[in-house]
């Protein structure tokens, strides 16, 4: 064991097995999590949705097409950034459709979600910004509960701290899903890292209530309670991202995904300032196409 020096009054363990077998299928912590928060998003969409006066199958309706895009969305961004482990030099291609080993990026969820929400939009007969409005909040949430899958799969952590809540992180074996045994039949730890997935487990959960708060207070509409989550959701992500320790891609020595959260944070901040200003208000939801 490494846990650094000193003694270690206080720390946050973490689980040293995250997948579980009911005779020949394996139950899977990390998709439990991502199931979770799909299912909380879409429970606080429908409330959301209907006390806008919407009609709460159109909730379901766009679900089916939204959901589905944007995990195909989430994994794809994860591959095509984070692309070494499965088609650098001894990568191995099939483990890219291994979802329930981790990796799933936001941008690409969001990007091919919204694709299937503007699809299932159109076929439910509503105006996607009003329903993006109706689902941030939720979306928001659904991430943070979707990072205790990180939590499980003892991933996503800062560098090393002897703060009181220090993350304890084991060696992994990915492909068995459990903590690696030493010599003394202990689970390995490798030390105390900043837990970076519940920094932003905490940030989301803080997001939701941020917009739920000023949509209530602003009466806002035409997109711009989305862009709001957006805006406030990548600046958390900028200062989250920076604390990671794990393998990633650069560019100009950030991350890659601190280059997406500035482009997309402001490109967000900029569309719903342009809303406000051309757009006041929010809008009443009648049934129409778009």
């Amino acid at each position: 064991m490494l846990l650094g020096e000193g003694p270690i009054l206080s720390v946050i363990p973490s689980p040293t097995q995250a997948v579980w077998h009911l005779g020949p299928i394996p139950l899977r912590a990390y998709a439990f999590c991502i199931i979770a928060g799909i299912l909380v998003a879409i429970w606080l969409t429908e409330r959301r949705w209907v006390q806008r006066g919407g009609d709460r199958a159109a909730v379901a309706q766009i679900s089916y097409w939204a959901v589905p895009f944007g995990i195909v969305g989430a994994r794809l961004y994860h591959v095509a950034t984070s692309w070494q482990p499965y088609f650098g030099p001894g990568g191995r291609p099939i483990e890219a459709l291994y979802i329930w080993n981790g990796g799933m990026g936001v941008w690409g969820a969001i990007a091919l979600g919204a694709l299937g929400g503007w699809i299932g939009a159109r076929r439910a007969g509503v105006r996607l910004p009003a329903m993006a409005d109706a689902a941030a909040p939720g979306i928001a949430l659904g991430q943070g509960i979707g990072r205790l899958g990180n939590w499980f799969n003892n991933e996503v952590y800062g560098g090393p701290t002897d703060l009181p809540w220090g993350l304890v992180i084991h060696q992994w074996d990915q492909s068995a899903g459990r903590a690696v045994l030493g010599q003394d039949g202990l689970p390995v730890v490798l030390g105390t890292f900043h837990p970076a997935f519940l920094y932003e487990l905490v940030w989301d959960f803080g997001v939701a209530a941020a917009v739920i708060w000023a949509d209530r207070r602003f009466r806002l509409g035409h997109g711009r309670v989305f862009g709001l989550y957006v805006v406030l959701y990548t600046a958390g992500r900028l200062w989250i991202e920076a604390l990671r320790t794990d393998a990633a891609n650069h560019v100009l020595g950030l991350r890659l995904n601190i280059w997406t959260s500035l482009v997309v944070g402001l490109t967000a901040a900029v569309l719903t300032w342009l809303s406000a200003r051309r757009r006041p208000g929010r809008e009443e939801l009648t049934s129409a196409p778009g």
